[in-house]
This record gives C-alpha cells, sequence and structure tokens, in this order.
C-alpha cells in the first residue's frame, strides 16, 4: 500500500492508499481537503497539486492536463494515479 502525505497549509498528513486511485480518491477518501468544482473530471483545475517527492510513482499526465497547460510537478489530483509512496502540497 502506498503512503502519500499531503501538505495542507503547511501540515502534513501520512494517509495509507490503495494503489490505482487517484489523489484526489486519496485526499477525500483521508479527510484531507483537496477542491473538486468539477466533481473530478479535469475541466477545472480547482484539484491542482504540486508532487515534491515520488512523481515517478504517478501516471503519467493526462490528455486533460497537458491541454490545460499542467506539466512539471504540477498535477491535478483528479487524473494523476498514484502507484507508490510520494508527497503532495495540495495549492487549490
Amino acid at each position: 500500500m502506498p503512503t502519500i502525505t499531503f501538505i495542507v497549509n503547511g501540515e502534513k498528513k501520512a494517509v495509507q492508499a490503495d494503489a490505482g486511485k487517484t489523489l484526489l480518491q486519496i485526499a477525500l477518501d483521508a479527510g484531507v481537503p483537496m477542491e473538486h468544482a468539477c466533481g473530478g473530471n479535469g475541466f477545472c483545475t480547482t484539484c491542482l497539486c504540486k508532487v515534491k517527492e515520488g512523481a515517478q510513482n504517478l501516471t503519467p499526465p493526462t490528455d486533460r492536463e497537458e491541454g490545460m497547460g499542467v506539466a512539471g510537478e504540477d498535477r491535478l489530483g483528479c487524473q494523476a494515479v498514484a502507484n507508490g509512496d510520494m508527497t503532495v502540497e495540495i495549492t487549490g
């Protein structure tokens, strides 16, 4: 089970997650606040987050992320699927 460490307003919360879930699903399951105005469909960028460590443990950026100009350590929580440990700062 991957460990996802979320950073929200400078505070860290580490949670265990099932591999194959999006960062948004993991955050919501763990009670970590992550905005998702479009319902997690990749249209609004409110779930934008920064992957601080472990980016290699995420699926590659989706066409939706690329179409919205999301690149580098920035990812949409609703599109990025976790398959290993990482640290993610919620910026949205």
